[in-house]
């Protein structure tokens, strides 16, 4: 290490220890499997970063050469790298003269330093994180605003003592950067040891502790979350009675024009009642009145990855069940086990059984199997442990794909997937399986050239050539009767090809605009961004037009009766609420939208005799909303409460403990 910075962090936590002259050299690992990996080259107060990331075909790769001041605060940083769809940026900054000047795809400005003297990159790799604790751990209450806008604190969690090291390493919490803290580990230098997330970030020194480091996340956040379900789920040892709205009829898709009053009892609806509210409460029991609002039943999102931190923003958003698309085995099973359990907060989630197939571009979650033999019994393994369905990938073999699904369906299970490589929808469809998934992978199954390889980011870059298909071609029309014969659904996943598609530097998107100045300020910067390669003007158009075509595509779809799943591949919540608008831009009613999104969902899924709708005896699952979402669709983002097996939670009390601006107030509790 150089001279320079070794003083800077020796005054942090203590004297400098020896470390490799001028290098730090990180890993990133995905399931145990290296993934990318972070190399950083240091002089003086110099530091040189390569960044790469391949993990499903895709991923960032930039560099980045930072100057810190004496006091370790950057003050000179540039970032050139591509996006994980290969779009390229640049940001830059400088400090000079007491102002800092900087320019990044979300935004460009300059201010005086004043207080805020830290800047936080808006691309910047995970290195960064360990300047940010650095500059904090020296500020008053180890907290400060920050450049562009922003406050970030940290907190010290607990040391970790390593076998056969003299001095323990510390886990800290970093909060207010983006939707959820990061844990960090920093050793006696208060140099970067570990970023503690699904994908692990260590330092190659300690890539031995790795599974220690994997084991401390999960306690650490489960210890956060557990917290957070104490103070944020309400229950009560008496019946609750919701006094004054009117209920959501997900059998006829509308709201009747009528008050009445709905009653909880443990986890289950035991009353509809059709007086909006008793002359007199009962003396047992709990009053919340909903003011003329609606009830509608929880919504599923139905595709999704997991992740300990999502659970709390789908709550927020009125999602209370999700269908996870493919996740590291023992990570879900342990979060739906928890959750089922009500020891941290989140949806109920049914789960995928992921598979793939082994190759140089294989994404790393579930089971990647390299034959058959081992795919069919991998197939047999998720079904003894209760998955719902399978969920195959890119690298599947296609002389695979019927024996798979034949496995599947022998043992009761569902089978959908992306078109692996080298394969048509067709072909997925003639092999029996019930859904596809991404409306993006359906679309660009018709446009693809031979040899094309859809591991590879052009499943994104390519998103433009959408702006030329024929809708009435023969190859399209071959296809959609195809599903109509096989009874072949959609996972479409539209939001998440609207905002790749058309997401733009320093621009809110139209999905977005609707949320995005409730969040924290590094997710605000974060969507305002371009993902895919911009080349000339006619390349951005057509991009725009080709999301436009997907929407026909979806009205089409709609149509031939062929049923479409909204879902998000998103953990934010209020993605889905985009996903059901562009439902509506598609043909569909808003009163249509929910009951798909509501019961069709639960019925989809073989839940719907405790899930769906509002009825008495069925789990006590639903939102209140002031608005009539069947008539407006947009009433939907603003939960002013959410019932999820009886637990009652308030999305603003939520919001508020995340750092996000509240959508609506919580209705009053009478006890």
């Amino acid at each position: 290490m150089s001279l320079g910075l070794s003083l800077l962090l020796a005054g942090v936590a203590g004297p400098a220890i020896a470390a490799d002259a001028g290098q730090e050299t990180y890993v990133v690992l995905a399931s145990a499997v290296p993934i990318g990996a972070l190399d950083v080259r240091l002089a003086g107060r110099e530091a040189w970063i390569e960044y790469k990331v391949v993990n499903n075909g895709r991923g960032p790769s930039q560099q980045e050469h930072v100057v810190l001041d004496p006091a370790g605060i950057p003050e000179k940083w540039d970032i050139d790298g591509k996006t994980l769809a290969g779009g390229t940026f640049h940001e830059g900054l400088t400090i000079a003269n007491g102002r800092a000047t900087w320019d990044s795809q979300a935004d460009g400005g300059n201010a005086e330093l004043g207080a805020r003297r830290l800047y936080i990159g808006n691309d910047a790799s995970p290195w960064a994180l360990g300047i940010y604790a650095r500059y904090l751990l020296r500020q008053p209450g180890h907290e400060a605003d920050v450049l562009p806008a922003g406050h970030l604190a940290i907190v010290k969690v607990r040391d970790v003592p390593i076998a056969g090291q003299a001095k323990a390493l510390t886990l800290y919490r970093l909060q207010g950067l983006d939707l959820e803290p990061r844990f960090l580990v920093l050793d006696p230098e208060a140099r970067l040891v570990a970023v503690l997330q699904a994908n692990l970030l260590i330092r190659k020194d300690y890539e031995p502790q790795a599974g220690l480091f994997s084991k401390l996340f999960i306690d650490v956040t489960s210890e956060t979350l557990t917290g957070f379900q104490q103070r944020l789920a309400h229950r009560f040892d008496k019946p609750v009675r919701i006094t004054n709205v009117r209920i959501f009829d997900a059998r006829t898709g509308v709201t009747p024009d009528r008050r009445v009053s709905v009653v909880v009892s443990g986890d289950s609806i035991a009353t509809v009642d059709d007086r909006p509210a008793p002359a007199s409460a009962p003396d047992d029991e709990i009053v919340i009145d909903g003011e003329g609002g609606t009830i509608v039943p929880g919504l599923t999102d139905m595709h999704t990855h997991s992740s300990f931190w999502s659970g709390l923003y789908f709550l927020a958003a009125g999602v209370t069940s999700t269908r996870d698309m493919g996740n590291d085995n023992d990570f879900l099973t342990g979060l739906k086990d928890r959750i089922d359990r009500g020891e941290i907060p989140g949806p109920r989630i049914v789960r995928s059984g992921f598979l793939e197939g082994k190759s140089a571009l294989s994404a790393h979650h579930g089971f990647i199997v390299d034959s058959l033999d081992d795919g069919l019994a991998k197939v047999r393994w998720y079904a003894d442990h209760g998955y719902w369905q399978i969920k195959t990938y890119n690298s599947i073999h296609t002389d695979w794909l019927k024996p798979l699904a034949a496995e599947a369906h022998r043992l009761g299970m569902p089978i959908v997937g992306h078109t692996p490589a080298f394969t048509t929808p067709d072909q997925l469809i003639e092999a029996g399986y019930d859904e596809l998934t991404h409306i993006n992978q359906l679309a660009l199954g018709w446009l693809y050239e031979p040899g094309e390889d859809n591991r590879t980011t052009i499943r994104i870059s390519g998103l433009y050539r959408i702006a030329s298909l024929d809708l009435g071609s023969a190859p399209v029309r071959r296809t959609l009767a195809m599903m109509k014969a096989h009874g072949t659904g959609l996972d479409t996943t539209m939001v998440i090809q609207e905002r790749l598609a058309i997401s733009r530097a320093r621009q809110v998107s139209p999905g977005d605009a609707a949320y995005l100045d409730h969040m924290p300020i590094a997710y605000q910067r974060y969507r305002k961004r371009a993902f895919v390669p911009l080349p000339d003007a006619a390349r951005d158009k057509a991009y725009f037009a080709a999301r436009d075509r997907l929407v026909d595509l979806m009205a089409l779809l709609n149509r031939e009766g062929i049923r479409m799943w909204p879902g998000t591949d998103d953990g934010t919540g209020v993605s889905l609420h985009r996903e059901l608008e562009l439902y509506t831009m598609a043909g569909m009613t808003a009163g249509q939208v929910l009951r798909r999104a509501t019961l069709e969902a639960a019925e989809h899924l073989g839940v719907d005799q405790r899930l769906g709708s509002i009825e008495r005896g069925k789990l006590a699952d639903f939102s209140l909303y002031a608005g009539d979402p069947a008539k407006d669709i947009n009433a939907i983002r603003a939960a002013r409460m959410v019932v999820k097996n009886g637990a009652i939670y308030f999305p603003s009390e939520i919001y508020a403990a995340l750092g996000v601006k509240p959508f609506a107030t919580a209705p009053k509790v009478i006890e």
